[in-house]
């Protein structure tokens, strides 16, 4: 009897060490999954996202195994702003660095998958030259996996991709500050002024009523200390116009944008982004160089985690982010993806002087090379094609 009862509470003691053993071990498995945040501002960034992984905290790593997902010569699609191995830069290792969360991995980018989601579907890319860069992206990555019959050929002016064999489009659609603006033509040249007709928006969202997948920026273009702002149209006599703030004008934009969608948006059908801002790398000083230093001739990024720039304004990042809260919490199936941070680490990946310059250089910008750097924009294959294997995983729920 005594030796029945030790035996039975042995096997009892091996199952509940079996069991703990196991619960340890799942949740291990699942610790690595779970979002992460550094801190309570960065978790307020991040309350958008699913509760499974933050894609968004992590690290570079060099692979120069596995990427670039493309090559830049092989894109039909590619720009010359972003075409950096094309116009004479050396060092490439910028197309080899992959990004790698601290907690979990990042899905591996497979454009058959996506076509196949797209199938009969229409994405569209909305805002200034940086979404353009991203949009670029997205083409050279999905286009290597159509045979060259059965996809549109370029038409810079147009910004349509078309895979016919999925009827899948992917196109972009200039509005550099959502709503209307005098700077609605890409092709017109500079206006010394910038204005907005701040409660305007139908004009562009014409364009993009029909989309099943929305992808949405625009920051750069509001960054200066006020933002001349015009109620009525540009050709009416009877027009107001007023120099506002640009935090507050970039809020009033944001909520004429919020409200379209509100209005018009079907929640069974469409999916929304918005990309937070592309950072800047134009003062060395920030991360260590001297005050005349920016992106020109750097080589490798920034290796200090949590690396912020002084232009990346969190303020700006906080209005997208409650009108997104408030978005979705009227059933809209919308997400903000946070790319800033990730973006920050890479000086490297600006083109820099390597792109085509659309005006002739003048003697002083040959002679200072600093003085004419792109250190707004991103060299491909690099950044953007990080910001599209997000949005994939997203698109696909992976994370």
């Amino acid at each position: 009897m005594a030796k029945t009862l030790i035996l039975r509470c042995s096997v009892n003691s091996l199952i509940t060490i079996l069991f703990a053993f196991v619960f340890v071990a799942v949740y291990l498995a699942g610790e690595r999954r779970l979002w992460f945040f550094e801190d309570e501002d960065q978790a307020a960034m991040q309350r958008n996202s699913s509760a499974k992984c933050n894609l968004f905290s992590g690290k570079w790593v060099f692979d120069n195994k596995s990427y670039p997902l493309y090559k830049e010569k092989e894109c039909t699609f590619m720009w010359d702003e972003f075409a950096c191995e094309k116009f004479g830069r050396k060092d490439l290792n910028y197309q080899s660095w992959r990004w790698q969360p601290h907690r979990c991995d990042l899905p591996r980018f497979n454009a058959t998958a996506l076509l196949e989601k797209l199938r009969g579907k229409r994405m569209v890319f909305v805002g200034d030259s940086l979404n353009r860069d991203q949009w670029v992206s997205m083409v050279c990555l999905v286009e290597s996996a159509i045979p060259a019959p059965l996809k549109s050929k370029p038409k810079h002016a147009y910004f349509k991709f078309k895979a016919i064999e999925y009827n899948a489009s992917i196109d972009f659609h200039w509005s550099p500050m959502l709503v209307e603006s005098n700077y609605d033509d890409p092709a017109s040249p500079r206006l010394p002024e910038r204005i907005a007709r701040i409660s305007e928006i139908v004009k562009h969202a014409r364009h993009w009523t029909n989309a099943d997948i929305l992808v949405f920026n625009s920051y750069e273009w509001w960054r200066r200390p006020k933002m001349k702002l015009l109620w009525g149209s540009f050709e009416s006599p009877d027009q107001i116009t007023k120099e506002v703030e640009m935090l507050r004008s970039y809020e009033m934009a944001i909520k004429t944008w919020s409200d379209w969608l509100d209005i018009h948006v079907d929640r069974n059908r469409t999916r929304l982004f918005f990309m937070s801002m592309s950072p800047t790398h134009r003062w060395g000083q920030e991360w260590g160089m001297s005050q005349s230093d920016n992106c020109y001739n750097e080589t490798l990024p920034i290796t200090k985690e949590g690396y912020w720039g002084s232009r990346s304004d969190m303020r700006m990042m906080k209005i997208v982010e409650a009108a997104v809260d408030e978005l979705r919490a009227k059933g809209l199936k919308i997400e903000m993806l946070n790319i800033t941070q990730l973006s920050e680490y890479r000086k490297e990946a600006h083109p820099s002087i390597h792109k085509k310059e659309w005006t002739p250089l003048t003697e002083h910008q040959l002679s200072n090379p600093r003085s004419y750097s792109d250190c707004v924009h991103w060299c491909l294959p690099g950044v953007p094609d990080v910001w599209n294997e997000i949005l994939y995983a997203y698109i696909f729920n992976l994370t």
